[in-house]
């Protein structure tokens, strides 16, 4: 194992000793999963947290409710992740066991009969309270789904790169959050297109930015989907994950999970986006349906560090459209008979 991550094994081994000699008490940090009518992908992170306190008023727990909902994201960094935790799963009256990685997260597949549409399973661990968490599993037979970055595509962050995962992560919470001009009207009209048609956005924010990003798009009434996030800080092998390596993987499973779906990948020109996409029209010709590309102000592309060289024009069967917002975008998609 590489020395960063020993480090980082020894510096999480030593709070969660002094968490649990506090009191504090592992939580279940549920995230939207989806799936097929015979299996699920679930995603949650196991994490330390303090105890609700006995007793209290209702409107005591109300604005506390209210208080952790508003959380910046740097507070969710100082919670604890629990270290290969058992995390037992209910759906339809069975139970499956699984363990969380190095750092609390799960992100698993477990068979499953189900029926398509939205289901709601149960996720407990230790001595917690259950959790819900979301489940979609998409019908049989559906041939389009959505693929959508975050970060510059679905909110303006206008911030210099080096700045912006710890601006997004430790200072910002939803509220501030800007969302791109007609983003969400555009990938609502795309989901509701195909019913049945799967939502994912793939970013490489880290899972601890997750509640925050879900909120947010809730808050401006994006379409509901599964959240596809990364875990930061050293692997076994490299002091950092890539964030390149996380899309592109989870692209090929997508692509491999579901090869009867056409995908639509929506990104921008920030520098990797088309790169990315790119490689997966070649390698996976037959799941692209289109891919919409938006392009950044000038100011934001000198923000970004530049615009990508990579623009690409597509092919008959799964063009490429620009637009510097949705509402373009959509013009460009109706013209050509996808929306």
């Amino acid at each position: 194992m590489h020395r960063a991550a020993r480090i980082e094994d020894w510096l999480h081994d030593r709070r969660e000793r002094f968490a649990r000699r506090r009191g504090h008490v592992p939580v279940i940090i549920p995230y939207a999963g989806y799936g097929s009518t015979e299996w699920v992908r679930i995603l949650c992170r196991v994490l330390l947290t303090k105890p609700d306190k006995p007793g209290g008023s209702a409107r005591t727990k109300a604005k506390a409710a209210a208080r952790d909902a508003g959380i910046r994201g740097w507070r969710s960094f100082t919670s604890v992740p629990v270290n290969d935790v058992t995390v037992t799963i209910e759906i339809n009256g069975r139970q499956h066991r699984v363990q969380a990685d190095r750092g609390g997260v799960v992100d698993t597949v477990v068979s499953a009969s189900m029926q398509p549409g939205r289901h709601v399973i149960r996720l407990h661990t230790e001595n917690s309270d259950p959790v819900d968490a979301p489940i979609f599993v998409v019908p049989p037979g559906v041939q389009r789904g959505i693929i959508s970055d975050v970060d510059d595509t679905v909110m303006v962050t206008a911030l210099p790169r080096p700045l912006l995962a710890a601006w997004n992560t430790f200072v910002l919470d939803e509220h501030a959050r800007v969302p791109t001009p007609g983003m969400a009207v555009l990938l609502e009209r795309l989901a509701s297109t195909v019913p049945g048609a799967p939502m994912i956005y793939l970013s490489t924010g880290a899972w601890n930015v997750a509640p925050t990003l879900t909120r947010f798009l809730s808050r401006n009434l994006y379409p509901d989907g599964a959240l596809l996030l990364t875990d930061w800080g050293p692997t076994h092998d490299r002091w950092f994950r890539s964030g390149l390596d996380h899309k592109r993987a989870n692209l090929r499973r997508l692509a491999e999970e579901f090869p009867d779906v056409r995908w639509i990948l929506i990104g921008d020109d920030g520098q990797h986006d088309e790169a990315i996409y790119s490689e997966f029209q070649a390698d996976y010709p037959g799941s692209v349906a289109a891919v919409a590309i938006r392009q950044l102000s000038p100011g934001e592309a000198v923000l970004a560090g530049g615009r990508s060289k990579d623009e690409a024009r597509g092919t008959p069967d799964s063009p490429w459209v620009y637009g510097p917002d949705g509402s373009v975008i959509a013009d460009q998609l109706a013209a050509l008979g996808i929306l």
